[in-house]
């Protein structure tokens, strides 16, 4: 196949792609066996035949592995009135074969998106809830016919077309066209214009541009690696360029790109499940989501600003400093999307999926336009074409987590062992809440240290948060709090994603860019409990003024705690006198 044509194939698909996903926007109501199958369908060309690489025969293999998942897809669709009948129960030999092939493509389709761990971890609790009822008293479960336990995960709505899939096709899908249709015009510039002009001229200014215009791009990716492979490619050069340790640039552009996940209105897919999960509006989890996130780049920012003490960092030469009418002209390709959103989600009863398409169908008109409101459509076409190809391959990348999680979350509840590890954590916490948390932080950290911060978060709620409920803490408070600890794998050795990536970027080993990381990012680590002990961060709609208390109170606390770990050369009973200050700002007088 010539490259033109092979170009034009991936193009059609991703035209259908997100033809599909916008088409059940405006749809109404479509049976779950019908759209679920499908998203999967569209989803599996792109890891299976778009995306393979390797030798002519691995790539054949995956390309059969590929289509015979879709042939299954079809089978479901296909069949889905009599499929309903049988009540998640198979019947025949072929149901049997489809159920085995789809399940089995999934795990393949989870191994080549994203780390082995995943699928791995399934495959384990699959081979539990098969041969569960070997093990001795209460390891075990009371055991599972064959055709109820394969027809609940393949053929009903306990597994592969649960409701983690229903978020993904119905809700994250449509923002992640949003976020791609956003980043293929002049956004990314104007992100770079408003940050150098707000922080450029300050100590680090380098660094702290990179940690605005970090903050700025995580509200439309959502994702940390997107982040430091997005904007990279002027931070972290310029910031060598200033004479920055390499290990330094590495490691703000990894802790600045991290907070994507928490920054809102695009928090990546976790928050769309966690609001779906909740039964409450994603402008709920927004709300609870904005001041944790500002705390977190805060902290950031005060790191690298004690950081230039330290190493005599300079800020960006004044010529280099964008002017306000370079930001102007760059401002309404990110303002405007983001302002129709806010706009509709505060201020009508509209879904947040129907905003995101308002939001989408004005950024690609956007696309016409450069940044000196030059209209060039051959460059329209080619941007629309690329937001399209990003915004499939996005959609695939998160299918391929969510579909494996729902595996996992399938079997927990079909054989109960997700009451069962309640019951431990409750047991091994002793009744008691902060105990409870460690053991959730550390599960998070762990578990998240080799499978998606999404996964981490979906399996470790499913696990620890009835019993954090339990214990008397709030529903938002408990997916919060495990959100962020999945999270923070991301800069925690010994698997840290988004500092291999700025390590490689940077040219410099990764271990000294993880030890930095981990101090400017002391707000993975700090806000979460902080909330927990502050909860009205997490509720400045019910009362304003005492949420900007607590904000400020734990902004205190944690400044003063950056300080006592990063220091400026002082005397260490500045730095003994910082953490006592610190540790009591955020633990006194609870808001």
């Amino acid at each position: 196949m010539s490259a033109n044509l092979r170009y034009a194939a991936i193009l059609g698909w991703a035209a259908l792609t997100v033809g599909f996903h916008l088409y059940l926007i405006f749809s109404g109501l479509l049976p779950n066996l019908i759209t679920r199958p499908m998203h999967l369908l569209l989803a599996l060309p792109w890891i299976f035949i778009v995306g393979a690489t390797g030798p002519r025969l691995v790539r054949a293999a995956g390309t059969a592995i590929g289509l015979g998942g879709m042939a299954g897809c079809l089978y479901i669709m296909l069949d889905r009135d009599r499929l309903l009948d049988q009540y998640g129960s198979l019947g025949g030999l072929l149901q049997y074969a489809v159920a085995v092939l789809l399940i089995a493509v999934v795990l393949e389709m989870a191994r080549r998106a994203i780390k082995p761990v995943l699928p791995s971890v399934a495959l384990v609790v699959l081979l539990y809830g098969l041969f569960g009822d070997l093990l001795p008293g209460e390891l075990g479960h009371g055991g599972i016919p064959l055709d109820s336990f394969l027809g609940t995960l393949v053929i009903a709505e306990g597994g592969l077309w649960g409701e983690l899939t229903g978020i993904s096709v119905n809700v994250v899908a449509v923002f992640l066209i949003l976020g791609a249709v956003v980043s293929a015009g002049e956004a990314g510039a104007g992100f770079m214009a408003l940050a150098g002009r707000l922080a450029g001229q300050y100590r680090a200014g380098g660094a702290k541009v990179a940690v605005l215009a970090s903050a700025m791009y995580g509200t439309i990716s959502g994702s940390a690696s997107a982040n430091v492979a997005s904007v990279r490619t002027i931070t972290i050069p310029t910031m060598k360029r200033l004479g920055y340790p390499a290990s330094f640039a590495a490691a703000v552009e990894a802790v600045a790109s991290s907070g994507g996940q928490i920054m809102p209105p695009i928090m990546g897919a976790g928050a769309f499940l966690m609001a779906e999960m909740l039964h409450v509006t994603y402008a709920d989890i927004m709300v609870a989501a904005v001041l944790p996130a500002i705390l977190f780049f805060f902290v950031a920012w005060v790191g690298c600003h004690l950081f230039s003490y330290r190493l005599g960092l300079v800020g960006l030469p004044s010529q280099e400093v964008p002017s306000w009418a370079a930001v102007g002209r760059t401002l309404p390709f990110f303002l405007l999307p983001f302002g129709i959103l806010l706009a509709m989600l505060a201020l009508t009863d509209y879904t947040a999926q129907y905003a995101a398409v308002v939001a989408s169908a004005v950024t690609a008109l956007l696309l016409l336009f450069d940044g000196e409101g030059r209209i060039d459509v051959a460059r329209w076409g080619s941007r629309l074409a690329r937001a399209l190809i990003d915004a499939s391959q996005q959609m695939a990348m998160i299918a391929a987590v969510i579909i494996c999680a729902g595996i996992i979350v399938g079997v927990l509840h079909q054989t109960g062992l997700g009451i069962k590890a309640t019951s431990l954590i409750l047991s091994l916490s002793d009744g008691r809440l902060w105990p409870a948390l460690a053991l959730t932080a550390l599960a998070c950290i762990l578990l998240g240290m080799e499978v998606p911060t999404t996964a981490a978060y979906v399996i470790c709620i499913s696990v620890a948060g009835p019993a954090l409920v339990s214990l008397g803490l709030g529903s938002l408070d408990a997916h919060l709090f495990v959100f962020w600890y999945a999270l923070l794998s991301t800069i925690t050795p010994p698997v840290c994603g988004t500092v291999y990536i700025a390590a490689g970027i940077a040219n410099t080993p990764w271990l000294p860019v993880a030890a930095t990381a981990m101090r400017l990012g002391l707000g993975l680590f700090l806000v979460p409990p902080a909330f927990i002990i502050n909860p009205a961060l997490l509720r400045p709609d019910a009362d304003p003024a005492l949420a900007l208390a607590a904000a400020l109170k734990v902004g205190i606390g944690v400044a003063l705690l950056s300080y006592a770990f990063i220091g400026t050369g002082g005397a260490r009973w500045k730095r003994l006198g910082a953490f006592i200050g610190g540790t009591v700002s955020i633990l006194a007088l609870p808001l």
